[in-house]
């Protein structure tokens, strides 16, 4: 799902870069007033687990990648700003170091990632969850259905945004100066690959985690106090 440098226009990226900023900013202060100490290091295991899992991506057509990300399952143990924090960590150190999303399109990439999908995901999962208590079957459903909800939003955020760019930029003779698919394929292409597949992968994992972690124990679920 990461943007390559390139296939969005220099404005597109400085909107997004520029809707990201008081995003980060909020998250920053969020985590800072609501994280405990002893939790600081699961932010940091976050950020790896995210970084991990998203190295295993698969091309999708248009020019993006279909893979897990593991937003939602760190939103719902720390809650959504620091699954932000830890997404935000992960593109960076990917783009910075692997090439994996373009620096240039930093800020869509964490839009889409780090910020539609764990809020999604999260808001889902506490629709979903409710009342039910931590060791509750219902958590790992609304974990699963959480996690596929915020990745299929994101697949069709970063649609929108590569579909949009022939309308917008192209020459005067109409040829795309950034990504060359309008909406009526470029939405297709990011959302049926995930619908279909990545998003079931996503959905697999964080339950099985979350499930993990009820009998390990219930003190990680603290995304339930944001």
């Amino acid at each position: 799902m990461h943007i390559p440098d390139g296939y969005l226009s220099p404005a597109t990226c400085a909107v997004f870069g520029a809707i990201m900023v008081p995003i980060w900013t909020a998250a920053s202060r969020s985590a800072g007033k609501t994280l405990k100490v002893r939790q600081v290091p699961y932010l940091a295991i976050g950020a790896a687990f995210s970084f991990v899992i998203m190295m295993f991506n698969v091309p999708i057509p248009g020019g993006s990648t279909g893979h897990a990300v593991g937003g939602v399952l760190v939103a719902i143990l720390l809650g959504p700003w620091a699954a932000c924090i830890a997404v935000t960590v992960a593109l960076l150190i990917q783009a910075l170091l692997f090439g994996d999303g373009g620096i240039t399109a930093f800020g869509a990439n964490c839009f889409n990632l780090a910020f539609v999908l764990p809020f999604t995901g999260y808001y889902v999962y506490r629709f979903i969850a409710y009342d039910s208590t931590t060791s509750s079957g219902r958590r790992i459903i609304a974990a699963g259905a959480g996690a596929y909800a915020g990745i299929c939003m994101a697949a069709l955020t970063t649609g929108i945004q590569f579909g949009v760019q022939p309308a917008l930029y192209h020459t005067s003779n109409g040829q795309a100066l950034y990504s060359p698919y309008g909406l009526h394929i470029a939405v297709p292409a990011m959302l049926v690959g995930h619908l279909v597949f990545f998003g079931w992968v996503e959905a697999i994992v964080t339950a099985l985690a979350v499930k993990y972690l009820q009998q390990e124990g219930t003190v990680l679920f603290n995304g339930d106090q944001r």
